[in-house]
């Protein structure tokens, strides 16, 4: 004789399927929860833009600028920290030793391509301890003296210079920067003993070029234009191959007649070696947009920079050839930092 297959009352039926339910629902919302990337539940606090010069340079001023921008953007503050000192390395050391949680970034520019072979020993390597992100704006380099200067052209400060050699002082944004290895490489070119005196910013190095403590500088554009819109001081040339558009009527080092110059700042956005990939593309997607929106362009425009937004493979293809043609320059000007 078959035992009959007991059927449940279809109350109790009703109550199993309804907590079967209720357990498949938050097993698909434990399951949500768990495939959620970085990227979805980043930022959930404030970002540090961390600025290795002081306040007032083109490093902060376009990391304002940037933070500005980008906050309402991610829905989360961008707080800019300065940290100048040594060429820009100290900044650098600092974020290369953050948690790469995308919560601490380096503003970071062509000095420190520069200063990995300048610098004896560093902390941290460039290429392996920070991972691209997007390259803000360009910024040419800009030979800038006193609006007093006898001197009108290039020509006629050399002419000046090798007259009265008390007057050869450049001031450039630290050991090791872009404006070092200008200085160095002019007086290579030209045979003219320049001294050098080295500050940690923009900030103070434009204020003792307008009280005459040094007698020209290779800064980039940014800080010195306003003081040229004033009549205050005065370009006499660009580093870079090609003329700026904010200075087109100032001719390039190389039309001037100094050969093999071309060298202009680049700054831009890393993060330390091992950020996630979905944070470091989120922050690239949502950086390019910006900076190369309508609004960022003109303000770029309006301080002289021109505006980038490129990605992070291209931007450590950047980082690694001008690495290598600035370690054959500083070899050449044997240019050492302790």
């Amino acid at each position: 004789m078959k035992t009959p297959f007991f059927h449940p009352p279809r109350r109790w039926a009703v109550a199993q399927h309804t907590a079967w339910a209720t357990w498949a629902g938050l097993a698909l919302l434990a399951s949500s929860a768990c495939a959620q990337t970085p990227a979805q539940a980043w930022p959930s606090k404030p970002i540090s833009l961390v600025v290795p010069f002081p306040a007032g340079g083109t490093t902060d001023v376009l990391a304002r600028s940037l933070a500005e921008r980008l906050a309402p953007v991610l829905g989360q503050p961008l707080i800019v920290e300065n940290k100048p000192g040594a060429g820009a390395t100290i900044g650098a050391d600092q974020v290369a030793k953050s948690k790469p949680d995308g919560y601490t970034l380096l503003v970071g520019s062509v000095h420190h391509t520069i200063a990995t072979s300048v610098y004896k020993k560093l902390n941290y390597d460039f290429q392996k301890h920070f991972a691209p992100i997007s390259t803000i704006a360009l910024v040419p380099n800009v030979l800038a003296v006193q609006a007093s200067t006898p001197a009108k052209n290039v020509s006629e400060l050399l002419a000046l210079l090798k007259a009265r050699p008390e007057l050869a002082i450049y001031g450039s944004n630290g050991n090791g920067t872009a404006q070092h290895l200008i200085g160095s490489q002019l007086q290579a070119s030209t045979g003219i003993a320049l001294t050098h005196v080295p500050y940690r910013g923009s900030g103070p190095l434009v204020t003792d070029l307008l009280g005459g403590q040094i007698t020209l500088t290779f800064d980039t554009l940014t800080p010195v234009l306003p003081h040229v819109k004033a009549g205050k001081l005065r370009p006499l040339a660009v580093t870079t191959a090609t003329r700026s558009p904010a200075l087109p009527d100032v001719p390039t080092l190389q039309e001037a007649g100094l050969k093999d110059f071309n060298i202009g700042t680049w700054f831009g956005v890393l993060a330390p070696a091992g950020t996630p990939k979905e944070v470091v593309a989120r922050l690239n997607a949502e950086m390019v947009k910006v900076i190369r929106s309508p609004e960022f362009g003109k303000r770029m425009n309006d301080i002289g920079a021109q505006p980038m937004g490129n990605s992070p493979e291209e931007m450590a293809r950047q980082i690694r050839e001008e690495t290598e043609k600035f370690a054959a320059l500083v070899k050449a000007g044997h240019i050492t930092v302790e």
